[in-house]
Parts: structure tokens; sequence; C-alpha cells
């Protein structure tokens, strides 16, 4: 599949947004990945600064980030952040959805990347994911299992646009139509088929002996 460009937020705008990022609680436990970073487009040069500058506060000064030449069109050289240099870079076993950030003086951070495109509740269920301590899933991992989920949920409403569309909201949990009153008009029939002919009346209109008559005495 083709990568392109995304647009839907424009680069002064992804610059001055603020970055959306889900990181993982400070513990002992070592995970596969240090949490979720949600971009608003696809462009690296507009998306850096600003995730850069909301690490710095909990993770120290960004050196350098690395990412899958799969998902990112464009990938600059370098990028100025509060007019100090990033360096980027790109490896092609990386993780597609993975960002891999590097400092100088703490260290390494993994982040899944959400696609910029994915819908809000989709997203925080992947940032949710992303940031529990210790967990072993990678970044593919959860991205496969997002989408097993996204897939299940369009099933469902699919299969109930077309249960709605075909009158299924007005039908008993039987399958029969419901009448005005709320029944099922399918048991009045089926009643009044049971009961049959009224006792002693032939069904040509003549009379038959009530001994003939179902339940009836001789």
């Amino acid at each position: 599949m083709t990568t392109t460009l995304d647009r839907t937020a424009p680069r002064d705008l992804a610059a001055e947004l603020p970055a959306r990022l889900s990181l993982t609680p400070k513990t002992t436990l070592a995970g596969q990945l240090d949490g979720a970073w949600w971009p608003y487009s696809r462009d690296l040069a507009a998306e850096i600064p600003p995730l850069a500058a909301a690490l710095e506060e909990p993770w120290g000064r960004i050196t350098r980030v690395t990412v899958s030449p799969t998902r990112w069109p464009v990938i600059p050289h370098t990028v100025s952040v509060s007019g100090k240099t990033v360096h980027v870079g790109w490896f092609t076993e990386q993780d597609p959805d993975k960002l891999i950030l590097l400092s100088y003086t703490v260290g390494r951070w993994d982040l899944l990347v959400v696609p910029p495109e994915t819908e809000p509740a989709a997203a925080a269920r992947l940032m949710a994911a992303a940031a529990i301590p210790g967990s072993a899933l990678t970044a593919g991992v959860l991205m496969a299992n997002e989408a097993a989920v996204g897939r299940g949920i369009r099933d469902a409403r699919r299969r109930e646009a077309t249960w709605e569309g075909e009158g299924g909201a007005c039908m008993s949990p039987f399958g029969y139509p419901i009448d005005g009153t709320g029944g099922d008009r399918r048991g009045a029939v089926s009643a009044s088929a049971r009961v049959g002919p009224r006792a002693g009346t032939d069904v040509r209109g003549g009379r038959v002996p009530h001994a003939d008559v179902v339940g009836g005495h001789p």
C-alpha cells in the first residue's frame, strides 16, 4: 500500500497543537513499548518539534529519532526543536508502526505511532494498550489486534443496519410481524387454526354428529 502525505492537519497547525501522548508510568517492569504517540499528520518536520518539546520534561532532551520509511513519505535529515537539532534516521527493518527516540543522557524510548487518520475511539484503545507497563505486545501486534476489533465493530454495525432495513425492528423474536398492540399476529392466526370449525357444524355449511367433534361426547 502506498503511503501519501496526510494534509488533514496543515504544517502550521500541527506545529501549534500539543502532542497527543500516552506514556507508561514509571515502573521497573520492562515492556516492548514506552507508550503511544498520535500525530496529526505524516509530516515529520512539523510533528517532531511538539513531540520532542512535550517529552523534554519527563525524558530529557531528545537528540535523535528513527522511523520506518514505510509510513513516512518524507524523512528530513534534521529538525530544529527550540533552537537545537534533532537528527532523524530511518531503518527498513524497524517496525513500521514504531517510533524510536534517543537521548544522550537518559536513554531510548519506543513509542507506538497511531495513524493520524485513526478514529478517536480506536486511537484511545491503542494508546491505552501501549501504555500498559511490562506489556509484551509489540507495535505491530497492537495494530493487528485493533484492526480485528475494528472489523468486528463494522460487521456488527452492518448486521444491525441490515436487520433494521429488512424490518427487523418490527418483528417478534420468533420472526413474525408484530401487530399494532405489540402482539404477535401469528399467534392469533395459529390459535384460530387450532380451534377448527365449531362443534356440530360441517365445513360445507351442514350439520355433523356431535360424536365427530374433537373432544365431544356421543
